[in-house]
């Protein structure tokens, strides 16, 4: 007690105030204020005159007392002070990205109530206080990108609140304590990457059961086998182990199954599924210092404890077989000039033009020989084995190793794949579809896809900004858009109790600008596309709920990029389904179609028509019109919504019956619905040719909003 007493001495010394008597939290405020340059005068209004600090930029209170100090991006200069311990009701503390430097004072820790502490992008040195245990209610620690280092504290353990454990970027050192996984078992998020953690992996890591997105251990020096525990993680759970000094096999268990390559590579030592070396007695100790991919080739060898016996065996090598050893070279290299020699003269030696110097010029006038030139196919092979990320659109900023560095959460999966959201660390959102590991003979051919959908250009159709290809792993990247999509506007979230439905009003918005995104596709498009698979799961709504045509192409893509289902497996899906109908006993004749979106002509027809668009956006309205899905059930019988809607006119049902109850407080839009629903029924109409094009649907939906202006 005595010290603090002493130091609020002597700020009433250097701190004067013969109006109003600041309080003691104010005066250690002032103490930062003291120690550090503020160019920006973030601290401007930080004066003694006042009566308390509750006022002052970056200051939160709480009944008077001092719980948030929050200055980020404030090019502040200096070191923070140790009194900063001594504001009891400290809640939270936030100094990211700013050019503070020093240690961190074991005294801030004195704040026993801290929740959050911020410090990323700064200069702090040193380690970490081993009295951060005593924060029992700290939730989110951030030191990212400074210069600490030392030992991970093993005290870090008691805080057995903490939620989000961020240190990337720092010079750690030093294995991972112990009880690591049981202690910290609130943990959501884990970024230890860009570090040097040595050690093993700890195995209770498993037992962090609420983790989400990425668990980052990579570009860190971990070593030994990858624990199989790891696999208890949430299966949501991205575990990026990539250039560590792991060895052994990749355990295929729960998180750890179905996970790319880019999860492990930069570690020469590991195999199995998914890399490409398979486990053996060959399989490069992971061990060895010069294993590690940033070691330079002439790091001295480690000693492994045979070095003696190795060299008694050299030492033990006769006369007669060293000579052996060299003759052979000798007749090796012998031969290979042979060998050369022949090719040079068989592809390079004839049918040449010579230069006026007398040489050789090769096709189209340039020097070379083809004897060695590896071929197309090899060439191939060669660029899609960089890793790289390839932009379509040049806003693209980004680039794989943020990709890959990135939150990720998992926002479904399908047939065709996963679909990511990803945040960087600048906080732009990606939605990333990974189509898989299979195929590697196609590039060329998904080359071309990918970059002719890149050019599609419109405010209604999501735009596919970059991809990856490697011979493991094909990604799609896009934007993100944020309602998610119509499917779940229109009939809520499965689990999900609270459900806003959709006015009217945002439903014919959603309407047009499908039809405008059809409309584009079908007519503006380089090729005159047709997208064939429409339906409201991949209709995204934005931020005004403006619609956005999604996964368009997703099908051949996939089929390129190999073993994902196509239209073809599509088609034999719905003939399965149709089956299955004709086997039920039903009073009602039905005819369901695959999803319920397919046009009849889809199970006979192979090449696609703009015509199973304009079936597809039909059911559509239909579904936006009745709040129905794409397959009702009607007594102990299935149908498909066309045939249901078609059921209801010839029973002559009373709208009401048709109409989604939600709508009800848009009765006075009712002739609008009805001319919706006659503009549905003329687009589902089961001959293609009867069915209108998506231009002539697009202008009657036009017509529709001016008559009712």
């Amino acid at each position: 007690m005595f010290p603090f007493v002493l130091l609020f001495f002597l700020l009433c010394c250097n701190f004067p105030a013969p109006g109003v008597s600041l309080n003691a939290e104010g005066y250690v405020l002032l103490t930062l204020k003291q120690s550090i340059t503020d160019p920006q005068g973030c601290m401007s209004n930080w004066n003694s005159s006042d009566e308390n600090p509750c006022s002052w930029n970056g200051i939160s209170c709480k009944d008077q007392a001092v719980v948030s100090i929050s200055i980020p991006k404030g090019k502040l200069y200096g070191s923070l002070p140790s009194t900063l311990g001594s504001l009891s009701q400290l809640r939270h503390v936030n100094f990211r990205n700013n050019k503070l430097f020093g240690n961190l004072p074991a005294q801030l820790f004195q704040a026993l109530g801290l929740q959050s502490l911020v410090l990323y992008g700064n200069s702090f040195s040193g380690s970490v206080p081993s009295e951060i245990q005593k924060l029992r209610y700290l939730q989110f620690l951030d030191l990212s990108q400074n210069f600490f280092n030392g030992t991970f504290p093993a005290s870090i353990v008691q805080c057995k609140r903490l939620k989000t454990l961020i240190l990337s970027r720092n010079n750690f050192t030093g294995p991972m304590p112990d009880g690591f996984g049981t202690g910290l078992f609130s943990l959501e998020k884990l970024d230890l990457s860009f570090n040097q953690f040595n050690g093993s992996i700890p195995s209770d890591m498993g037992n962090l059961s609420s983790l989400q997105g990425t668990a980052d251990l990579s570009h860190n020096h971990f070593s030994g086998s990858i624990p199989a525990s790891l696999g208890k993680l949430p299966e949501k759970v991205y575990i990026d182990l990539t250039y560590n000094n792991l060895s052994g096999p990749i355990p295929q268990n729960g998180a750890l199954m179905n996970r790319g390559p880019t999860a492990f590579i930069g570690n020469p030592g590991l195999c199995g599924p998914p890399l490409k070396n398979p486990c053996g007695s060959d399989t490069p100790a992971a061990s060895s210092p010069s294993s590690f991919p940033f070691m330079p080739n002439n790091y001295p060898p480690q000693d492994t404890g045979n070095g003696s016996r190795e060299s008694e065996k050299n030492k033990g090598l006769s006369k007669g077989a060293v000579i052996g050893i060299v003759v052979g070279d000798l007749i090796g290299i012998c031969l290979l000039g042979l060998l050369f020699s022949y090719c040079y003269s068989r592809v390079c030696g004839f049918n040449q033009d010579l230069d006026e110097n007398g040489v050789s010029k090769g096709r189209n006038g340039r020097k070379e020989c083809f004897c060695f030139r590896k071929d197309e196919s090899e060439a191939l092979s060669d660029n899609v084995e960089q890793y790289d990320l390839v932009p379509l659109d040049s806003q693209v900023t980004f680039d794989l190793d943020e990709l890959l560095k990135a939150s990720a959460f998992v926002l479904g999966k399908s047939g065709i794949g996963i679909m990511y959201k990803v945040v960087l660390e600048d906080g732009l959102a990606l939605a990333v579809r990974r189509l898989g590991e299979g195929g590697s003979q196609r590039f060329k051919e998904f080359q071309t896809e990918v970059e002719a959908i890149g050019k599609l250009r419109h405010p209604n159709i999501v735009t596919l900004k970059a991809y990856y290809w490697s011979v493991d792993e094909k990604l799609l990247i896009y934007d993100y858009i944020p309602n998610g999509s119509l499917a779940t506007a229109i009939h809520g979230k499965a689990g999900l109790v609270s459900f806003t439905p959709l006015s009217w009003s945002y439903r014919l918005k959603i309407m047009k600008g499908t039809a405008k995104g059809l409309v584009y596709l079908h007519e503006f498009s380089p090729k005159k596309y047709v997208h064939g698979d429409l339906k409201p799961s991949n209709i995204l709504l934005g931020h005004n709920m403006d619609p956005h045509i999604s996964d368009f192409g997703l099908g051949r893509l996939a089929n390129i990029a190999g073993g994902s289902p196509t239209l073809e497996s599509n088609r034999v899906a719905s003939e399965k389904l149709h089956e299955r109908q004709k086997s039920l006993s039903t009073e009602v004749t039905t005819n369901v179609f695959g999803n319920g979106y397919q046009a009849p002509e889809a199970l006979k027809v192979v090449k696609p028509s703009q015509k199973w668009d304009v079936y597809s956006y039909g059911v559509i309205l239909l579904e936006m019109i009745t709040g129905r899905l794409p397959i009702v059930q009607v007594g102990n019988s299935e149908m498909d919504l066309v045939q249901w809607i078609q059921f209801c006119i010839e029973e002559k049902k009373p709208l009401s019956d048709v109409l989604d109850p939600y709508l009800g407080e848009d009765a006075d839009k009712e002739e609008e619905m009805i001319a919706v629903l006659k503009i549905a029924m003329a687009c589902v109409h089961s001959s293609p040719e009867k069915r209108p094009t998506m231009r002539h649907v697009l202008d009657a939906l036009d017509r529709l909003s001016i008559s009712s202006d």
